[in-house]
């Protein structure tokens, strides 16, 4: 016998038990009927084989195993029978229905209820006893019943591996699901960073080389103060981001976010970084007086873009005024900032042009437009742009 039809341990172990029942009833003289053709005791036992030899392949092979049975069956109609071919009979038919091919799965009970119903009537109309149904009952119990419950078992198994698929996948969609989650708030932590930080390092590295590069004390010793002002704030910033992202801190509360309130510092600050290169920047704020407070994510984008927008205008842009203008109107959030475009003396900082992106990004995330480039201004200087525009309406909407 080859690999794929060897039985398994089930079918060797019903094989041997249908066997030696078999055999038993033999040995007590105990058989299921009499007065047939081969009514020696011995001849008996050849069905009773045959029968374990067909639950050997109940699982490998079931259609040969049905095959088997059924002629195994009817060999014992000739002898004086044994209870252990007819129940052994019942377990093949009921492999066939599990194991088999769907298709067979389908016709089983239908071509055993049609046997069992023939054979119900042929037997009445033959003895033309009541008792002759119960004929009928008896082989609706060897096949029809097993099919049926074999093919009720198939159908729960097949329903419990589609419950198991669906459950998997939608194990996997959810590990997706988590590690986009991750990877969108790995972006946001980065973008966050060089928002906060690359001022600071900017400034630092413009001031650190002015400093090697000009043989003056006093201009080194303003270039140091500068260098430590901004290593102290962006120190500060990075404490801060890490307070966020832990899990509590030792105050129980994390620190609060920048608000357009705090343009004013932020553009002192700008002015004192980006002395050295000629640039002079301005706030004018044209919101009303009136105006309150606006939903923390839009001034927390207002600010972000503000600060890009400085640092972006200390790397690249040339000497002149640097103008950052706030407006109010419609529910909208105007937010502009200009620069002088084009190359300047003196050293730069390089830039990586996420700066951009993540404003963008920002924008977008609350619905906003978002436009940046270089423009004329009508008296022969090319200036750079930086406007966005975000809802506040439709922000307090959402929240």
């Amino acid at each position: 016998m080859s690999t794929s039809l060897r039985p398994d341990r089930d079918a060797v172990a019903l094989a041997v038990s249908g066997l030696l029942g078999g055999l038993l009833l033999w040995r007590l003289g105990l058989h299921t009927q009499g007065g047939r053709p081969f009514s020696a005791p011995w001849i008996t036992l050849v069905p009773v084989t045959a029968m374990a030899g067909a639950e050997l392949l109940r699982r490998n092979a079931p259609r040969t195993a049905l095959t088997i049975g059924v002629l195994a069956l009817v060999a014992d109609q000739f002898t004086r029978g044994s209870l252990a071919t007819v129940l052994m009979f019942t377990d093949v038919m009921y492999a066939a229905a599990l194991y088999g091919t769907p298709a067979a799965a389908r016709r089983l009970p239908v071509a055993t209820l049609l046997v069992t119903v023939a054979s119900t009537i042929g037997f009445l109309a033959w003895f033309r006893r009541p008792e002759a149904l119960l004929i009928g009952l008896v082989i609706g119990l060897v096949s029809f019943i097993p099919a049926l419950t074999g093919v009720s078992v198939r159908s729960h198994r097949t329903a419990a591996d589609a419950a198991r698929l669906a459950a998997a996948q939608t194990a996997r969609l959810a590990e997706m699901d988590r590690i986009q989650a991750v990877v969108a708030e790995r972006a946001r932590m980065a973008r966050e960073l060089h928002d906060m930080v690359a001022n600071h390092l900017s400034a630092v590295a413009i001031h650190s080389t002015a400093a090697l590069s000009i043989d003056d004390p006093e201009t080194s010793r303003n270039a140091l103060k500068v260098i430590r002002e901004n290593s102290v704030e962006g120190l500060a910033e990075m404490r801060r981001l890490i307070g966020l992202l832990r899990e509590g801190g030792e105050d129980g509360a994390p620190a609060a976010a920048p608000t357009l309130a705090s343009l004013d510092a932020l553009v002192e600050q700008a002015n004192v970084n980006g002395a050295a290169g000629g640039l002079v920047c301005v706030l004018e704020d044209a919101r009303p007086a009136e105006a309150g407070p606006l939903p923390t994510p839009v001034e927390l984008a207002a600010y972000r873009i503000v600060q890009e927008s400085l640092t972006n205008a200390l790397k690249h842009a040339a000497p002149g005024p640097v103008t950052v203008r706030l407006g109010l109107a419609d529910e909208v959030l105007t937010v502009e900032v200009t620069s002088v475009s084009g190359s300047r003396p003196g050293p730069t900082a390089p830039g990586s042009g996420a700066g951009l992106v993540g404003m963008r990004e920002r924008v977008a995330l609350l619905g906003g437009t978002f436009a940046a480039g270089a423009e004329p201004d009508g008296g022969g200087t090319t200036l750079w742009r930086v406007r966005a525009e975000l809802p506040v309406r439709e922000r307090e909407s959402r929240e």
